[in-house]
């Protein structure tokens, strides 16, 4: 097999291209799958098992000499692009001088430097403080944890198609079932489900209209004195990159405000430049009580991070945060090298450019494919959501074909959605626009072998 596209000027030493020498995936990567089979978990699945070797500007190379498109950054986690110089350049240096001393006992100078950066860059120009993680669940999990300190509240509301995490508590808060829930409960009490903002599913209802909805359920059902938080995602990522009606967002804040519940923004998906603000609760001009931040924020790194107001984050007693590995020095140096790049490059103008050639593409894809009901998104967190022609009946079958078409020519591409039928593209904002244009070529392709079939 052969598949080559016209620019392939090198980075981090990668043409970038998309080459096909195998089948997908080829004889190295089917022997690995093999060897994972025997020693890994059966609960790790894999989307797709091509075993990477290396990567740079918007291609993965595996172990077979295979070049695939990457439209998916790890799941919105390499941003900065695989192997950026500046998270490279980081690492290396402070690998170098230590790797560990654990900040709880022997604290060093880039977790500080890394919260005076959160601090800055976060909405709001009031005073605030940051708290340094592994995980985004860990993020979300501690975010409740300090909104409870500081109400002196138990309950906590999040929204349909949300999604939070894997551990116990973040589980409750996520909507979905399977995979993340099933077979798992019980789960932590205290966790109260409300209307999301859904416009193409909302039968005409606005943005401000379903959050009279949802803060109705929470005065009649839960009872807006007993809440400690109200946690939503700007742009929901598991849920299938629903984008709320105008209103929505800012209003569930205002009502937050009003009660004094402690209004938490989850950016895990959406922040650091993903989709063309900082954070994606910008675009409303919402500022948050507290931001739970994670995957972009370290080039690949684990790292993740809550920020919010200090008189909230100061609720907690000294001890009560924390963890062994949180704000690792290897992987705070490695933020550091992320936010400088994002600085620099103007990340967030990149990821506008990104949703300038992908929009305009797939609304002509629309136009002649009517299974595509819905696009959605902003910046570098695009989606489209498949029906069946003449409805709003998910198809999920189409997502998964169109997926299997996308992956054995080259282009690494990710479904999701609380009906399995929403296709997202978070390419990294490193990635060229010949291999953009190139990867949704393959997508029209991949329309077109479904329907001929």
């Amino acid at each position: 097999m052969s598949a080559t596209s016209t620019d392939t000027q090198a980075t981090n030493g990668i043409p970038q291209e998309r080459r096909l020498v195998t089948t997908i995936p080829g004889p190295l990567s089917t022997a690995l799958q093999a060897r994972k089979t025997e020693a890994v978990s059966n609960g790790i699945g894999v989307m797709l098992p091509v075993y990477i070797a290396k990567a740079g500007g918007g291609v993965l190379v595996d172990v077979d000499g295979n070049s695939l498109i990457d439209m998916g950054s790890g799941i919105a986690v390499t941003t900065v692009g695989n192997a950026n110089p500046d998270v490279v350049e980081g690492v290396a240096r402070q690998v170098a001088d230590f790797t560990h001393t654990c900040f709880m006992v022997t604290p060093y100078s880039g977790y500080v430097e890394v919260c005076e950066a959160l601090n800055r860059l976060t909405p709001g120009d009031h005073a605030k403080r940051s708290a340094l993680f592994n995980s985004g669940a860990e993020a979300v999990e501690n975010a409740v944890k300090i909104a409870r300190a500081y109400t002196k509240r138990p309950a906590v509301v999040v929204v349909e198609h949300g999604y939070h995490g894997r551990t116990n508590l973040t589980m409750a808060l996520t909507a979905k079932n399977m995979p993340y829930k099933q077979s798992f409960g019980p789960f932590a009490p205290e966790v109260y489900r409300v209307p999301m903002s859904y416009p193409y599913r909302d039968r005409g209802l606005s943005g401000k209209e379903m959050a009279a909805i949802a803060t109705t359920r929470i005065e009649k059902e839960v009872g807006a004195s007993n809440v400690a938080a109200i946690i939503i995602e700007p742009i929901q990522g598991e849920g299938g990159f629903i984008v709320p009606g105008e209103g929505y967002f800012s209003a569930m804040a205002a009502f937050a405000k009003d009660n004094g519940i402690v209004f938490v923004a989850d950016e895990i998906q959406s922040g650091f430049c993903r989709t063309g603000d900082w954070f994606a609760s910008e675009f409303e001009q919402v500022v948050p009580d507290l931001i739970t931040t994670a995957k972009g924020i370290a080039g690949g790194m684990p790292l993740a991070a809550v920020t919010g107001r200090a008189e909230i984050m100061d609720a907690v007693h000294a001890g009560g945060l924390g963890g062994t590995y949180g704000g690792n020095p290897v992987a705070c140096a490695a933020a550091l090298g992320a936010i400088r790049w994002m600085e620099n490059a103007d990340a967030n103008q990149l990821a506008r450019d990104i949703e300038a050639v992908m929009v305009p593409r797939l609304r002509a894809m629309a136009q002649e494919f009517p299974s595509i009901g819905d696009i959605r998104g902003r910046g570098a967190m695009i989606a489209i959501e498949l029906v069946r022609p003449g409805s709003m009946e998910p198809d999920a079958d189409l997502a998964g074909a169109l997926n299997r078409y996308c992956h054995a020519h080259g282009v690494i591409t990710l479904t999701t959605g609380t009906y399995g039928n929403v296709f997202r593209f978070l390419p990294p904002l490193t990635m060229p626009t010949h291999l953009l244009e190139e990867a949704l070529t393959i997508l029209e392709q991949a329309f077109e072998a479904v329907a001929a079939s």
